[in-house]
């Protein structure tokens, strides 16, 4: 090869190279509310409460007249994670724990000035009305759950049908997962909930059996109040343990936030 053809050559690798596309970046991850998340299961134990099983039938009717609850602990639903600070006159809650080998059982009290109730639909806008919302992750394994069944963020409705996003990213009712009463004497409503609990293998569309319930077993827990008193959506969101950061409503999405229930006789 000749010193000029060389030259030649050379000078056409140059202007190939500078007129190739370049590649396109990767996509980071969008972490808005609306979309898939990619979350570490990185959690920590924290807010370990014991739930003590249950010796006698609990009666899913809203009175509490229960053995079981007459021995539990009552605990705060005070901690805000939407909307301004809240007075006691316009609500308060706490609520109990009990267990028995086919179920998880929870007794909320909430005192709430104003109940709404208006939107019919129930997989339309299902945390715009007053609902309880109970999350829960079986194997308290953490990390994310927005359109999967790593674990279940159970909206459960005044007239008792109960919501959740399917891996489908639509709403679901799951009803079978969970039955409920509540009763409003007042400002004062009474919950009792009788939730049966699934595993991450859970399939929308397959059959499904519940997990029995042992001493000992550690499961995910946290829940929450969705309270509106006049207004198209939900005004305030209280739930049972702090969420560090801005961005406080990730039960919904992350189960690392979740605390710890361990299981005893």
């Amino acid at each position: 090869m000749t010193k000029a053809a060389y030259l030649l050559f050379v000078l056409t690798l140059v202007c190939n190279c500078k007129n190739k596309p370049k590649t396109a970046p990767a996509q980071t991850t969008n972490t808005t509310a609306t979309t898939d998340q990619t979350i570490a299961s990185t959690k920590t134990e924290k807010q370990l409460r014991h739930v003590y099983k249950a010796k006698d039938t609990i009666v899913i009717d809203a009175v509490a007249n229960d053995s079981a609850w007459a021995k539990s602990t009552w605990y705060a639903l005070d901690q805000v994670w939407l909307g301004d600070s809240l007075t006691k006159e316009d609500y308060s809650g706490r609520f109990k724990l009990s267990w028995t080998a086919d179920a998880l059982y929870v007794l909320a009290e909430i005192q709430d000035d104003t109940l709404i109730d208006t939107i019919k639909d129930p997989l339309e806008r299902w945390w715009d009305d007053d609902c309880l919302e109970i999350f829960v992750d079986e194997d308290n394994s953490g990390g994310e759950h927005q359109y999967n069944h790593n674990a279940f963020a159970y909206h459960i409705a005044l007239d008792g049908n109960v919501a959740d996003m399917s891996t489908e990213k639509i709403g679901k009712l799951y009803n079978s997962h969970v039955e409920s009463k509540n009763r409003t004497i007042g400002n004062t409503t009474i919950w009792e909930v009788k939730m049966a609990l699934y595993d991450d293998s859970y399939n929308d569309k397959g059959t499904n059996t519940p997990v029995a319930l042992s001493v000992d077993k550690k499961i995910g827990f946290a829940i929450a109040y969705c309270d509106n008193d006049k207004s198209l959506e939900r005004e305030h969101f209280i739930g049972s343990i702090p969420v560090e950061g801005e961005d406080k409503n990730r039960g919904w999405i992350d189960a690392n936030i979740f605390g710890t229930l361990l299981l005893k006789d």
